[in-house]
């Protein structure tokens, strides 16, 4: 569904990512975790049309993002949740949730998606009119998901959904995150908190300085020594 190969991005004499490839298939949920300034951001940012590569190619089906502009890419079905949330603070919830839709012209799948959103977030329901920016952390990221999902995407990038939230604000994150992908959301997740990545996805990559240097299943990953010491504590 989504081919990344060979990505290189500069911030002018620093080569900041190094020739990094990787693929989403449809259903999946797929990890990129790494160090605190890895890259992971970067890449995200790179395939969703928000900074340009120097090289290499990102490819979503048939489209090859780096020719298309980041309206354009929302239009073909990816959608982001940036990290920091980057929320409309001055805006209701429910603006917020209208501004994620903001691609679509129907309005009654628009109504219906609201709701939807609000049975999987009720919080926002019960704060819909109120300003976005005095909503809690954990809230404005349940915001921020639900913001994207209203531009109906077939794939979700979400660059660290669990930072700055609680243990169990987290576990809630990450549940509703395997509740999408079994209704048939495709996730590329990008996520500091290696443990709770790879315990739900298929498969996963590991970013060190700008270099892929790991990839296999998720599951495996766990489990392995190098990745356990790194990453995990162990």
């Amino acid at each position: 569904m989504l081919k990344v190969e060979d990505l290189n991005v500069h911030y002018g004499a620093i080569h900041a990512i190094h020739g990094v490839s990787l693929e989403v298939h449809e259903g999946e949920i797929v990890s990129l975790i790494g160090a605190n300034g890895a890259g992971k951001t970067t890449v995200l940012q790179t395939i969703t049309g928000l900074i340009k590569s120097t090289s290499g190619s990102a490819v979503l089906d048939e489209n090859d993002l780096f020719a298309i502009e980041p309206p354009k890419i929302v239009k073909l079905g990816m959608a982001h949740v940036p990290e920091g949330r980057r929320i409309f603070s001055q805006m209701t919830v429910a603006e917020n949730l209208e501004m994620g839709a903001f691609i679509r012209n129907d309005n009654d799948g628009i109504e219906k998606d609201m709701d939807d959103i609000y049975g999987y977030f009720p919080r926002l329901k019960e704060r819909a009119k109120q300003l976005a920016g005095t909503l809690s952390g954990g809230e404005q990221q349940m915001l921020a998901i639900g913001r994207a999902l209203m531009s109906k995407p077939r794939i979700l990038l979400m660059d660290e959904p669990s930072m700055g939230l609680s243990p169990l604000l987290v576990k809630e994150i990450f549940a509703i995150i395997k509740e999408l992908n079994k209704k048939g959301m495709t996730i590329l997740l990008v996520e500091q908190n290696a443990k709770m990545a790879l315990s739900i996805a298929n498969r996963a990559y590991v970013l060190e300085t700008g270099n892929m240097v790991m990839s296999g299943d998720a599951k495996e990953m766990l489990q392995n020594d190098k990745v356990r010491k790194a990453y995990l504590g162990a």
